[in-house]
């Protein structure tokens, strides 16, 4: 009987798209193959941009980072095939969700062994990045780092036990010892010093540094010619443009050394590379700080036998260790220019540790680094490690619920030049009711959040550009208050608006500024953050004062140091909290004597202000009066969400409004359950966010449908007799941001089928004590 054959199944990014990641997952699988030609090497491929690339055979499945529905299909599609050995390469920037969270969503569900190669180690991860690498460790049968530094942090800072941790050094190509001068020809560098700089650009290289070090390179030096090799990085290029190239072109010519600078502006093919690294003299990497765990293209350098002048990042201070190259300190053009010219002016000493360094690198070899994997793939494939030998197919009582795409079809229908209209006659936007702020608020937060998610989709961000400038243009600076309605001819319909509608504005602005990308927008919702802020002290409304709160808590994720925003943060926490302890009854744990509208949005801001300023009475009491609205708003008799209807409410001496119930309901029921998962890790508050969000898909008191699939939009809500066929903005941007809370909460929660994570709890992190190292899930 013929053995069965061997397969092996890689999931990354890979060749033709241009990155380090994808040069990596090509390498690898060339290197597996090339020990071992009989192997089934698959990929399952991550895209970045829609369109995909031109992969070669080897990629049978393709998955676009941003939709979390394709890791699940990723995940069918490997079980069917049934792979000796899966191996991930993980980098947190290739996948979907919180800081690549989508990934756990694929490698839950497999059936086959997992190694996990990591290509970034954090030393002060957040608690989401710390949580992603805890879940991969378990469900991993190895962890593989590429330094010891990695090793070091996976034990110290991660737990990670001893025996599943596997340093493979990041692979090199098998070139001779060479010296430099008979290659130069290949590169047009005949009679030159060829000083050179290869990898992806982006402005944390540091390149500019060394441009700053070329005038007294050049002044002992003439002949020297320093090559930047590398495409820009297609994320930067995609926001910035060419503006960090351009500016070292600027640079190079204000300091007179523009002819000893070769710009090769091109993702290069393997040979193309080589010599061009064979041509160089000295390898340079003017990194910018210490925090990066490898470096591919240091690796591919000295394996050359290159001489290299490096700042001390981790890679760099263990591959260079023990004479194999030079360090010197980050930010400092005189330090690089001193030891560049050393190195030339003492060629003795260039050549011993060039050889230190080629002999130092045999063993990384391509062949050697594929002989590695493949030996701990044969260990994964052990009957102790094997998870099972019976191929399993998964049946819908094993998944997860598949979420609807994120379709902002109707949102964008709903919009034009000026904002967001506020009504519809049932898909068509209702011109006859203009705008207001608080929907184009809830529009700029829904925005700021999908483009989040989703980074490749440029067009979300310009969206987010008009709803900031609707806001721009309803604050009044001469009082510091927003206007709210705008007709739709332009005109402003008051010159104050409700203090609700003005907190809601600063919820928005605050998610903006703490998780905008686009600069310009960043900078403007910045400043009229703060020139909002004053206005919150005379408000009495509830609401008004838990909506900055959100807006707060995410402005702080990138202005930490803002004291006054802190000082604002607690005040209103302290107001917010009076409001309940002098109110509340053990049978009415609420605020006032009515129950009415976006109630959770409440207790969820009295968690997140004690979250973030440490105050776990506050959290206590958020937890409370959030279990209470479970309480109230939970159907006993089919466990549906029922919220509190708008048809009369809830008095506190009368019965609960039935009907008519609002999407608004649901999203700050599901905001509020996730905040309440942050603090107290209860998978309770998941399940709960689960069923809020299933109202909008028919589970609810009249299993209809609220979520409308053919338009994108949403429903106005639920009545005695059916449902409210208008979709206007209010409910659409509901239903989104309860979509795109429970997209960001997937992979982050403990949910894992077959997985014990006990080895990590003695190990485990209170997030309460992380100020502000949390998820903001809205």
């Amino acid at each position: 009987m013929m053995p069965a054959k061997k397969s092996i199944a890689l999931i990354g990014n890979f060749l033709p798209r241009q990155c380090g990641i994808a040069t990596f997952t090509f390498d690898l699988a060339a290197a597996i193959l090339e020990n071992d030609p009989t192997i089934d090497c698959s990929i399952v491929a991550m895209n970045d941009r829609h369109e995909g690339y031109e992969y070669p055979p080897e990629v049978r499945f393709q998955i676009s980072q941003d939709n979390l529905n394709e890791y699940g299909l990723a995940a069918g599609f490997l079980n069917l095939r049934d792979p000796d050995v899966v191996c991930l390469q993980h980098e947190y920037g290739i996948f979907g969700g919180q800081r690549g969270s989508f990934i756990i969503e694929l490698v839950q569900d497999l059936k086959s062994p997992l190694i996990t190669t990591l290509h970034t180690v954090l030393k002060d991860p957040s608690s989401q990045e710390r949580k992603i690498i805890t879940q991969l460790a378990a469900l991993s049968d190895r962890l593989v780092v590429m330094s010891e530094r990695g090793a070091d942090f996976l034990r110290d800072i991660y737990h990670v036990p001893e025996r599943k941790i596997a340093l493979i050094h990041h692979g090199i190509p098998d070139v001779p010892f060479l010296e430099s001068d008979p290659i130069k020809s290949k590169v047009v560098a005949d009679g030159k010093i060829v000083v050179l700089t290869f990898g992806l650009l982006s402005p944390g290289k540091g390149i500019e540094y060394m441009v700053d070090a070329l005038p007294e390179i050049v002044s002992s030096h003439p002949e020297v010619l320093y090559f930047i090799v590398g495409a820009t990085h297609p994320h930067l290029k995609a926001e910035s443009g060419e503006e960090y190239r351009l500016s070292l072109h600027l640079r190079a010519k204000e300091l007179g050394v523009a002819k000893n600078i070769v710009f090769h502006d091109r993702f290069l093919e393997r040979d193309e590379l080589l010599d061009i690294i064979r041509a160089a003299d000295i390898y340079v990497t003017p990194y910018l700080n210490e925090a990066q765990i490898v470096s591919g293209t240091l690796a591919y350098a000295l394996g050359a036998g290159k001489a290299v002048v490096s700042t001390p990042y981790w890679h760099a201070q263990e591959m260079l260790a023990a004479e194999r190259g030079r360090l010197v300190p980050f930010k400092d053009h005189v330090a690089l220019a001193r030891e560049v010219n050393y190195l030339l002016d003492h060629p003795d000493e260039r050549l011993t540790m060039r050889r230190a360094a080629y002999e130092y690198c045999r063993p990384m070899v391509m062949k050697k680094m594929g002989r590695r994997y493949l030996d701990l793939f044969a260990d994964a494939r052990s009957p102790r490690s094997k998870k099972s030998d019976i191929a399993v197919l998964d049946t819908l009582s094993q998944r997860e619920q598949r979420l609807p795409q994120v379709n902002l079809k109707h949102l964008r229908a709903m919009t034009d030049d000026t904002g967001i209209l506020q009504h519809a006659k049932y898909t068509i936007p209702n011109r006859g009711h203009g705008y207001c702020v608080d929907d184009n608020a809830r529009a700029l937060i829904v925005t700021t959040r999908a483009n989040d998610l989703n980074r490749t989709d440029a067009s979300v961000a310009d969206l987010s550009a008009v709803y900031l400038s609707f806001l721009d243009d309803a604050f009044n600076p001469d009082n510091g208050r927003f206007r709210n309605f705008m007709s739709y001819e332009r005109q402003w319909l008051e010159e104050v608006g409700s203090e609700d509608s003005h907190g809601r504005a600063l919820w928005a602005l605050g998610i903006k500024a703490g998780w905008g990308r686009r600069s310009g927008q960043v900078a403007l919702a910045t400043e009229l953050f703060n020139n909002a802020l004053p206005a919150l002290d005379t408000f009495s409304d509830s609401r008004a004062i838990a909506f900055p709160i959100l807006g707060i808590q995410a402005y702080l994720r990138r202005n930490d140091g803002d004291q006054r925003a802190w000082e604002i943060l607690r005040s209103l926490g302290d107001r917010l909290t009076s409001r309940f302890t002098q109110y509340a009854t053990n049978d009415w744990n609420w605020h006032e004597d009515h129950l009415t509208y976006d109630n959770a949005r409440l207790p969820q801001a009295l968690m997140a202000c004690g979250r973030a300023t440490q105050n776990s009475d506050m959290v206590a009491l958020g937890l409370d009066v959030l279990k209470w609205l479970r309480d109230v708003q939970l159907d006993p008799s089919n466990r549906c969400f029922a919220p509190v209807g708008n048809e009369g409410w809830f008095p506190k001496s009368g019965a609960k409004a039935r009907y008519a119930q609002q999407p608004l309901e649901a999203a700050a029921m599901i905001g509020a359950s996730i905040e309440a998962y942050e603090c107290t890790h209860s998978e309770e508050w998941v399940d709960l966010a689960t069923t809020c969000f299933n109202w909008h898909l028919g589970k609810n008191d009249q299993q209809l449908q609220i979520y409308d699939h053919a338009s994108g939009g949403c429903r106005d809500g639920l009545q005695r007799d059916g449902v409210n066929e208008n979709q206007g903005a209010e409910s659409t941007l509901s239903y989104i941001l309860s979509l795109l809370a429970i997209y960001n909460l997937r992979g982050l929660t403990t949910k894992q089928r077959g997985v014990e994570e006990a080895e990590f709890e003695n190990h485990s992190v209170d997030s309460s004590g992380l100020r502000l190292k949390v998820i903001d899930l809205l």
